[in-house]
C-alpha cells in the first residue's frame, strides 16, 4: 500500500541558546510509514521523542535531516506557504492543548477548518454543531469561548475540530487522555471512522485500552534516540 505519511532518516537535535550554545541531539535515524487507512500509534518512555516526531510531521520543528513526505509534500523542506497550504485540507493534528484566539465562540472555532477549505459558512456551522452534539457538549456551551471550559471540554472542541473536515492524514496526540468512558468511546469511534474511509493516522495513546482499540501496529520511538541510532 502507499505511505500517507513516510518518514526516512530524520534527525533533531535542540540548541540551548541560553546555555552557551549546547546542541542536544534527540532523534537519529527515525523512520516509519502510514499507509491510507491504518492508525500507527506511537510509544515508548516519557522523553523518548513522541511529541517531537509528531511536531516534526506537522511542520512545528524543523528536522535536522531526512525527508517526512505527508500526502506527497516534504515537510522537513517544505516552504512555509506549502505547509500552511498542507495543514488546510491534508493533514490534521488534534493537540493535547486548544489554543484559540480569545472570544471566538466555540461552534465557529470548530467551523473554522472547513471555512478555510471553502465550505459556505452555514454548511460549516452545521457540521461543526453536529459534531460538538456528538462529543456532548452542551449546546448552551457553543456560543462562548472555550478558553473558558474545563480541560475534557475543551478536548472535545479539540476533537471536534480537528476531525471537522475529512483530512487524509491525521495527527492525535492524547485524544482521550481528557475524557470520560462516554467521551473516550465517542472518540474512537470517530477514529475507526476515519479509518474506514481511509486516512492515515498517526497517534500517542498513553491509554493502553484506546492504543489496542484503534492502534494497527506500534513504533517505539526509543529505537530513534541518538543512543540506540
Amino acid at each position: 500500500m502507499t505511505a500517507i505519511i513516510d518518514i526516512e532518516d530524520v534527525h533533531k537535535a535542540f540548541t540551548l541558546h541560553n546555555q552557551g550554545g549546547a546542541v542536544i541531539p534527540v532523534m537519529a535515524g527515525a523512520r516509519l510509514s502510514v499507509a491510507a487507512g491504518e492508525c500507527v500509534a506511537l510509544t515508548g518512555a516519557s522523553g523518548a521523542g513522541k511529541s517531537t516526531l509528531m511536531r516534526m510531521i506537522h511542520g512545528n520543528y524543523l528536522a535536522g535531516s531526512g525527508r517526512i513526505s505527508v500526502c506527497g509534500v516534504d515537510v522537513a523542506r517544505a516552504a512555509p506557504r506549502d505547509i500552511l497550504a498542507l495543514r488546510r485540507d491534508r493533514l490534521g493534528y488534534v493537540s493535547q492543548f486548544l489554543r484559540v484566539v480569545p472570544r471566538v465562540p466555540t461552534l465557529d472555532v470548530v467551523a473554522e477548518p472547513l471555512l478555510a477549505t471553502g465550505l459556505p459558512r452555514e454548511a460549516a456551522r452545521d457540521r461543526a454543531a453536529a459534531l460538538l452534539a456528538r462529543l456532548n457538549l452542551p449546546q448552551r456551551l457553543w456560543g462562548l469561548s472555550p478558553t473558558t471550559f474545563s480541560g475534557g471540554e475543551q478536548q472535545r472542541v479539540n476533537i471536534a475540530r480537528g476531525f471537522a473536515h475529512p483530512y487524509p492524514a491525521l495527527l492525535l496526540d492524547e485524544p482521550t487522555a481528557s475524557l470520560d468512558a462516554r467521551n473516550r468511546a465517542v472518540v474512537l469511534a470517530m477514529i475507526d471512522e476515519a479509518k474506514a474511509r481511509g486516512a492515515a493516522i498517526l497517534g500517542i495513546f498513553h491509554d493502553a485500552g484506546a492504543r489496542a482499540q484503534v492502534a494497527d501496529r506500534e513504533v517505539d520511538v526509543s529505537a530513534f534516540t541518538p543512543e540506540a541510532a
